[in-house]
């Protein structure tokens, strides 16, 4: 699940925080950076458990009215759709999702105006409404349900967002990758697999797991040496009026270049590119660019930049 895009941006998360925090030792700054990534994982399966507290509260609504004084035909007849839905029953029962929410006491208990909140929003959308209209019994159907509640609503819940926030930073900003990863959790699930369909693992495969500590022992190490190469390649700048944000990127990027040589330049480049839009200026992607492209120029002239083909399709 943990991709190695957002490995790098754990990465220069961790390196920002090591270098505004003396002290720290590289094994600390590891230990830190597998905590994150670990505290994503839970985010995950968090966000996952959504679907099944918002439909328990759905069910607990249609009980409550049937249980009123003077309950109408509706609230004694209700449209059970919702509550019935194939894919929510399937993950509640899923022993793999189960055994980690009980490992690791993750809870909407202490949030129910959240859940409710979300309900409610989901009940004013139009496709929630085609949905409960639709004659269809159809496990695709439901599928596709979910993947649009957690795109439109569950994404875009700026109470949820703050919620988040605060029941632990590590989450802070995290969900749209994490939302994204719960869509292709749901297009996988099949009805077949039933309490035994498969969910994301944390790292695909161990390679992604030693890119990411390989990654950040090189950038603090090496840190000397690449931030000489910066500072060269950055004569009309002092080197502490340059965001420091800018500068921990291409640390990084310079890291990667130089230790990955399956990866192609360009790949590396586009990647740090995109963080610097994302954590740093709004000039920063141009900067960085200019910079790397000059550094990696005199690299490859000094024969210092090696990069190998493979037949294998390079990871990002």
């Amino acid at each position: 699940m943990i991709n190695r895009v957002l490995i790098r941006i754990k990465i220069i998360q961790i390196l920002y925080s090591y270098y505004k925090n003396e002290g720290k030792s590289v094994q600390l700054a590891e230990k830190e950076l597998l905590h994150s990534i670990e505290k994503t994982y839970d985010l995950y399966y968090h966000l996952l458990q959504l679907a099944i507290e918002i439909t328990r509260y759905a069910a607990l609504r249609i009980d409550a009215r049937k249980n009123k004084l003077r309950p109408t035909a509706e609230d004694l007849h209700p449209n059970m759709k919702f509550v019935e839905n194939k894919f929510v029953q399937q993950l509640s029962n899923n022993i793999q999702f189960n055994s980690y929410l009980n490992e690791h006491k993750l809870s909407w208990t202490n949030y129910p105006e959240i859940i409710k909140n979300l309900f409610e929003e989901i009940t004013t959308a139009d496709f929630y409404k085609e949905y409960m209209e639709s004659s269809l019994d159809d496990y695709e159907e439901d599928k596709n349900l979910w993947k649009k509640i957690y795109k439109k609503i569950i994404l875009e819940n700026e109470e949820l967002d703050n919620s988040l926030e605060d029941q632990n930073i590590y989450w802070t900003a995290d969900i749209e990758l994490v939302v994204s990863f719960i869509i292709k959790t749901i297009k996988k699930f099949k009805l077949e697999n039933s309490a035994h369909q498969e969910l994301l693992p944390m790292f695909k495969d161990e390679e992604d797991e030693e890119f990411a500590r390989k990654l950040l022992r090189s950038s603090i190490n090496n840190c000397n040496e690449f931030r000489n190469l910066i500072n060269k390649n950055t004569k009309n700048w002092e080197l502490d009026r340059i965001a420091f944000m800018d500068i921990v990127i291409m640390q990084a990027a310079l890291a990667e270049l130089m230790e990955f040589p399956t990866i192609p330049v360009n790949v590396t480049l586009n990647e740090y590119i995109e963080i610097s839009k994302m954590y740093s200026t709004e000039k920063s992607g141009k900067f960085i660019n200019g910079i790397l492209d000059n550094i990696v120029g005199e690299l490859k002239k000094e024969n210092k930049l090696i990069k190998v083909m493979t037949f294998k399709n390079n990871k990002k």
